[in-house]
């Protein structure tokens, strides 16, 4: 008297009854998904959380993180327990182990580069990295979206945060990054004013990166600049730095002071114009860690002494309306061929760029010349740290 579609729903739960229960899917390391996406899989929504848990690069007090265990099966390897970076929003955060660590992995960056041109690399395939600009720039927003890309990842970016969106009218930052973190994987922020990465890394759940904030610190790009020395010249010890022009709004010049500290036998020389001397914190701060340090007004006398020299431009955007000190500071202190004939011969130059006049073209073609190769390493710099962040070593 049944219908047969009651007899065929009857015989579908017997044969299902005697079906052994399924097998959990594992992790194919071969396929190119990340651990978390594997999490994803394995866990059945209705009855565990997805779990947020992410390698950190160093824990710190001033930015706090919820409290969400790993995995056994996802715990980190012992190579990859001693990243502690939960964010990067300043170059004191880093100590030489972290940092050997991230060059290594940058080194591994640039053959994947090489080779993402006739095959996509998908180690960050599936997440979404935001970027945030309050200030304008081309070579840190760029470099930051191409490694993403060059990762296989995917990018939302903001290029003037400050006037085209919703801080004009007057949102504060730490909605902004909340909504935006609902949005991402990972925000990378610059800012017009100092402190700002520490206030939104305070506020968000998801990985912070102060791509500069204001003239305050510029972490990625200190990063870049002690990858560039240590591949130009072989070591980090030892070295003789001569910082040259805007050292009191110049945060590359700050990031960077702060991060040679940590290598044994230093030497700098500051030489900038009189209305922008190196400020006191960072002389404090080198001397504290028995950093020895020099302030000089001859440009040639310290380039003959130095294994880098660094140039940076005179920042006429930090002088507000006194432009008589603009004016006076500017051209002062010019990288040109007379710098060049008595620059040790293993010796570079740098630059963060952009340059006006303080590098005369003519001094592209010297060998020395290595500001477009440091730029370079800018990719290579944050495409490991875009890695350790997300996925680990």
């Amino acid at each position: 008297g049944h219908s047969p579609m009651a007899v065929v729903q009857k015989v579908r739960r017997k044969a299902n009854q005697s079906k052994p229960p399924p097998t959990p899917k594992t992790l194919n390391p071969s396929s190119g998904h990340s651990p978390m996406a594997a999490v994803r899989v394995i866990l059945p929504h209705p009855h565990l959380p997805i779990p947020s848990w992410r390698p950190q690069l160093k824990p710190s007090s001033s930015y706090p993180r919820r409290a969400v265990a790993a995995p056994a099966s996802l715990s980190p390897s012992p190579l990859t327990a001693s990243l502690q970076l939960g964010d990067v929003i300043e170059a004191q955060q880093f100590d030489r182990q972290v940092l050997n660590e991230i060059f290594e992995v940058a080194r591994e960056m640039e053959a994947v580069e090489r080779g993402s041109h006739g095959f996509r690399s998908r180690v960050l395939e599936g997440y979404l990295m935001a970027t945030l600009f309050y200030e304008p720039s081309t070579r840190t927003r760029l470099s930051f979206e191409a490694a993403m890309r060059r990762l296989g990842g995917e990018v939302l970016t903001t290029e003037n945060a400050r006037e085209f969106s919703s801080a004009a009218k007057g949102e504060t930052l730490e909605d902004t990054i909340r909504t935006v973190e609902g949005y991402s994987d990972i925000i990378v922020l610059r800012h017009f004013e100092s402190g700002a990465a520490r206030r939104a890394a305070a506020t968000a759940e998801i990985p912070v990166i102060n791509a500069g904030d204001g003239p305050g610190q510029h972490p990625t790009q200190a990063l870049l600049d002690v990858y560039t020395i240590k591949r130009e010249i072989g070591r980090l010890d030892g070295i003789k730095l001569g910082l040259v022009g805007d050292l009191a709004n110049g945060r590359t010049v700050r990031s960077l002071a702060y991060l040679i500290a940590k290598y044994q036998n230093i030497k700098i020389y500051f030489v900038s114009p009189d209305v922008v001397k190196m400020k006191d914190d960072i002389k404090e701060y080198l001397t504290s860690q028995g950093v020895e340090w020099e302030e000089s007004s001859d440009l040639l006398d310290v380039a003959s002494r130095c294994d880098v020299i660094y140039q940076t431009r005179i920042q006429k955007e930090r002088f507000g309306e006194r432009i008589d000190h603009y004016e006076a500071a500017r051209g002062k202190y010019i990288v040109d061929k007379k710098v060049l004939g008595v620059l040790p011969k293993h010796a570079v130059i740098m630059h963060p760029l952009p340059r006006l006049d303080e590098i005369t073209v003519d001094v592209d073609s010297d060998p020395r010349a290595a500001y477009f190769r440091q730029a370079k390493n800018g990719l290579y710099i944050r495409m490991a740290l875009l890695k350790l962040l997300l996925v680990g070593h």
